[in-house]
């Protein structure tokens, strides 16, 4: 690919003078709102992806450099500040971790601009030309996630919980189907605003309903608020919960004695004992060191997505507008997770289920 291009420029906004051989990549990532906690890991791990590639020869011939864009659930103006660093050519790629709702307004703003790596988990269903959605969907860690906990820890009463917004409601519209599939009930679904700190009436509907197993579609923050809650309630002991987002920054701000039969479905985590996870830790603690920024699946993912940002240029070398078109080609990429893609809804990774030990993830299964 010899340039991606950005699209025609605002007559309006004034272009910002770079280096004509340098690709800046708009970095989107949390950092304030419910979320915030994710961006120092995110950040580290894209510095390390930059390095790594402006070592070699950078993507498509060009020296990288990130542009941080707060991608905050409360950033009031994401998609005035995207749209004028895309309009002035001041980005020429975008790769973000964060929630789906903002993965929505920048869609809307930018959506075919400009190519647009999204690498967390998420609902499913994203179709729009020039956005890679690469991290896992509700098939891939739901299904195999309930099924396990139904077999193997006899979770048959589930209630659901989640923040309002379009993740945990895609996600619990087909976790009530697996539910059913493994031979378990859904009692309720609730849903809470994001930012949301008080959650004892939660906690007793919990208990009135005589659960015995949750489904936590609660980020950030709101992940710590809950889960601290219900430790302090007691009902830690004897309901087990299941989540997709959970990660070990907010694993490490939970009381370890709020942390039993809490488990977590993913295709990453920072124990894992892998080749490529143990080569990526070596990595990442060389670069920043022992006090570095606590490894998780949203910094990892961001490393990932650039890495697999340099695989889409070099596999649209020859064609500049490549990127923009819904065409199934499988590609690999470097990655501490064995990921592979082909596109939005064909791609694969080992998925895993940790278990929280105090506060650190012990893996007991791989689910595929």
């Amino acid at each position: 690919m010899k340039r991606m291009q950005p699209g025609s420029a605002s007559k309006a906004t004034a272009q910002v003078e770079r280096p004509a051989r340098e690709l800046v990549i708009g970095l989107c990532i949390p950092m304030s709102g419910s979320t915030g906690l994710w961006a120092p890991s995110a950040l580290a791990a894209g510095k390390l992806a930059v390095k790594e590639l402006n070592r070699e020869s950078g993507i498509d011939g060009r020296e990288c450099r990130l542009e941080l864009i707060n991608a905050g659930d409360d950033a009031p103006d994401i998609e005035q500040r995207v749209t004028g660093l895309i309009d002035s050519r001041a980005v020429d790629v975008l790769v973000g971790t964060h929630i789906s709702a903002v993965r929505q307004r920048i869609v809307k703003t930018a959506g075919g601009r400009v190519p647009f790596v999204f690498t967390p988990l998420y609902e499913g269903g994203e179709s729009t030309p020039g956005v890679y959605a690469i991290g896992e969907t509700p098939a891939q860690q739901l299904r195999p996630g309930i099924d396990w906990l139904a077999k193997n820890e006899h979770v048959r009463r589930w209630l659901l919980i989640g923040n309002d917004y379009i993740w945990p409601r895609v996600s619990h519209r087909m976790a009530k189907k697996y539910i059913a599939e493994s031979g378990g009930q859904v009692l309720d679904e609730l849903y809470l605003p994001l930012g949301t700190s008080d959650y004892s009436e939660v906690c007793d509907r919990i208990r009135a309903l005589r659960a015995d197993g949750l489904l936590l579609s609660l980020v950030g923050q709101d992940s710590i608020h809950f889960n601290r809650c219900f430790g302090e309630l007691g009902l830690s002991a004897s309901v087990k919960r299941l989540s997709c987002a959970i990660e070990e920054n907010e694993l490490l701000a939970v009381a370890a004695r709020s942390t039993d039969n809490l488990f977590v479905c993913s295709s990453y985590f920072g124990a894992l004992q892998t080749d490529a996870n143990l080569a990526f830790r070596e990595r990442y603690e060389a670069q920043f060191g022992q006090r570095a920024p606590t490894l998780n699946s949203h910094g990892q993912s961001i490393y990932e997505g650039i890495h697999f940002l340099a695989a889409l240029f070099a596999a649209h070398r020859n064609d500049p507008d490549g990127w923009r078109r819904k065409e199934r080609a499988a590609m690999s990429y470097r990655s501490a997770r064995g990921a592979r893609y082909v596109d939005n809804t064909g791609k694969s990774a080992p998925v895993y289920i940790g278990r929280a030990a105090g506060h650190v993830f012990e893996v007991v299964a791989t689910l595929g």
